[in-house]
């Protein structure tokens, strides 16, 4: 079975009012949209009534009623003493039980018979109640609220059917046991209330309300004018036509509620409900029984049309029972009364216990404080949070019911303190957005400097005379000059034409020595010389570290050319003379004018080579 009450949530503007009107605290916010907490419900209908938006709506069971049409059994509707309240629109009460029938329904009874069974035996347990005084519970968010939410006073609740289980019983035991029951009410809680008496005599098998019968005439194209006068089946109501009103019921078979003499207090609405209740459980003194109706009446049900007017249809009610009064045959209905006051029209109660426990007052306060209600003065108690004081909102939220974003002096501060946030980030980000703006044009100039500087490297490359190239950890090149790639030959200066630089060129696939450009990366040496062969030529490599591990260089020399031979030849014999000075010092006692005269013979050897002379040495 649905829940009887539902939310859609596309239609949820959070404007709290259903917790505002709640007496269960059975809805909470979640997930961005109020949520119905089914088990904590006593399906009063206010919160459909009075959301604003429609995104509260109660569970229909109008295609049920339909479903029970077409069968082998036959289907009674009894009808709800309000409805003369609700059609006003209809001249006559005659029109709208023909309007019922033409829907259908083999028996059309009214539940004011079963008013008049059920007000008599609420007149004898109020004459002789044996000290414990009762709350009437012919009103279903009465009973499930004392279950739920004061189940102490259970055994306080008039043992009693409703009218309506009390009228499906006497039309069981009148036309059959096969029949099927529709209820028609003003009452949204009957339709869970009536599931209390499946599988016994007093069984209701769907409850439609006003509005949906409405709909259902409207459906089926059924008018006043489209019928003609038809009369209630019997039994008939007497006084149980006023079970509507505050004080109808006890009225009926003339209870006395004189102020003086009277044991029974009779209120209506959901603030006098709660408060009458709220007495009753804790004034020992009270000695009154409670006749309560939780709607302002059943005439004002959330069954019913919207925006009905309350005492135009209480006038209609009284009118209605007047003129029923008038052509009453009295003795017939006695005889009613007699045949049917055997029936059993107990029931009984069973403790719900939906209570929450109460929060400590040091976790009270630190939920106040939290919220930024330290002091009294910031305890306003607005109600706009659908809870009456701050403190009982901090309870709420304490039982898992509110969050802090319902309160809005916390969530207006919050929004204070939110836009103080932005703007603070705001103007950091127009600082970051300056420092941004400023590293870009720092990071332009030092990539145009990169660029600059890249240049010049490469033109200064490209005036050695020796072959240059710089390569990563993966012996990519990185950069090389025009002498490298004259070395390497024709493949290569085509190369070096689409890439410059034969920047990313695998060394390895370009000379035979890439394994000593390999040791030295992993090594990581400064310097390492060595001769090596390059196709038919001899090249003098000189491997250096520029990062170590990361990036290294090298220094190709071809040792035939004329210039790097002269070269070569000042450096050899420049290493020949630092190798063998020490050792010549040391024997120059023994070598005397040897040394002297192999010195001057190297130096001739330099002189030449450094002037490009062709002599001979001086022997």
């Amino acid at each position: 079975m649905a829940s009887l009450v539902q939310v859609d949530p596309a239609k949820c503007n959070l404007s709290l009012t259903c917790i505002r009107t709640c007496p269960a605290k059975a809805i909470r916010i979640a997930d961005g949209h109020a949520q119905v907490m089914t088990s904590r419900c006593i399906g009063c209908g206010q919160c459909v009534t009075m959301c604003a938006a429609e995104a509260i709506v109660y569970r229909s069971e109008l295609d049920d009623a339909k479903a029970l049409f077409g069968g082998k059994n036959r289907v009674a509707a009894i009808c709800d003493p309000a409805i003369s309240g609700e059609f006003d629109d209809i001249s006559d009460y005659r029109k709208f039980v023909a309007m019922i029938r033409a829907l259908g329904f083999h028996l059309v009874a009214e539940a004011a018979f079963g008013v008049d069974l059920v007000a008599l035996r609420y007149k004898a347990l109020f004459n002789d109640f044996q000290g414990r005084y009762y709350i009437s519970s012919k009103c279903p968010p009465v009973v499930d609220y004392v279950a739920r939410q004061l189940p102490f006073l259970i055994e306080n609740l008039a043992p009693i059917v409703p009218p309506w289980v009390a009228m499906s019983k006497v039309l069981h035991h009148r036309y059959g046991d096969d029949i099927k029951m529709v209820y028609l009410t003003a009452c949204v809680a009957a339709k869970n209330d009536v599931h209390h008496f499946v599988h016994t005599d007093g069984q209701i098998d769907a409850v439609i309300t006003f509005a949906e019968l409405r709909r259902w005439f409207t459906e089926r194209g059924i008018t006043e004018n489209s019928v003609t006068y038809s009369e209630f089946d019997p039994p008939l109501g007497r006084k149980g036509g006023l079970f509507p009103i505050s004080h109808g019921l006890l009225q009926s078979v003339n209870v006395s509620q004189d102020l003086l003499t009277g044991n029974v207090l009779t209120t209506e609405g959901r603030t006098n409900f709660l408060q009458s209740l709220r007495e009753f459980a804790s004034d020992a003194e009270l000695n009154k029984h409670l006749d309560l109706f939780y709607c302002r009446g059943c005439h004002m049900g959330p069954g019913t049309s919207p925006r009905g007017k309350r005492f135009h249809r209480r006038s209609q009610v009284i009118r209605y029972v007047n003129k029923r009064l008038t052509n009453l045959d009295v003795v017939q209905w006695e005889e009613d009364i007699q045949t049917f006051q055997s029936l059993d029209l107990t029931r009984h109660f069973k403790a719900q216990d939906m209570r929450l426990p109460l929060p400590s007052d040091d976790d009270i306060e630190r939920v106040l404080a939290e919220m930024g209600k330290e002091k009294k003065e910031d305890r306003l108690g607005c109600g706009a949070c659908g809870y009456p004081t701050c403190r009982e909102f901090a309870i709420a939220h304490l039982q898992g019911l509110t969050n802090y974003e319902m309160c809005y002096t916390y969530t207006n501060k919050q929004l204070h303190a939110s836009v103080a946030q932005i703007r603070l980030a705001n103007e950091k980000l127009s600082l970051a957005r300056e420092a941004l703006l400023k590293s870009e044009e720092k990071a332009r100039q030092e990539e145009q400097a990169a660029r600059e500087a890249a240049a010049t490297v490469t033109t200064m490359l490209d005036k050695l005379r020796v072959g240059v190239v710089i390569v990563n950890a993966d012996l990519k090149i990185i950069e090389s000059n025009k002498v490298f790639v004259e070395m390497l030959g024709d493949d290569a200066r085509e190369l070096h034409e689409m890439v410059p630089g034969l920047r990313g060129a695998q060394l390895e696939r370009l000379v035979p020595f890439h394994r000593l450009f390999g040791a030295v990366l992993q090594s990581g040496d400064e310097v390492v010389n060595r001769d090596m062969q390059l196709d038919d030529r001899l090249v003098h490599v000189a491997v250096f570290t520029i990062r170590k591990h990361q990036v290294i260089g090298g220094i190709i020399r071809d040792l035939a050319a004329p210039d790097i031979r002269r070269d070569e030849v000042v450096e050899r014999a420049r290493a020949v003379i630092r190798e063998n000075l020490e050792t010549v010092q040391q024997i120059a006692f023994l070598l005397g004018e040897s040394a002297s005269k192999t010195e001057k013979i190297l130096n001739s050897i330099i002189d030449a080579q450094m002037t490009g002379g062709d002599h001979e040495p001086v022997s």
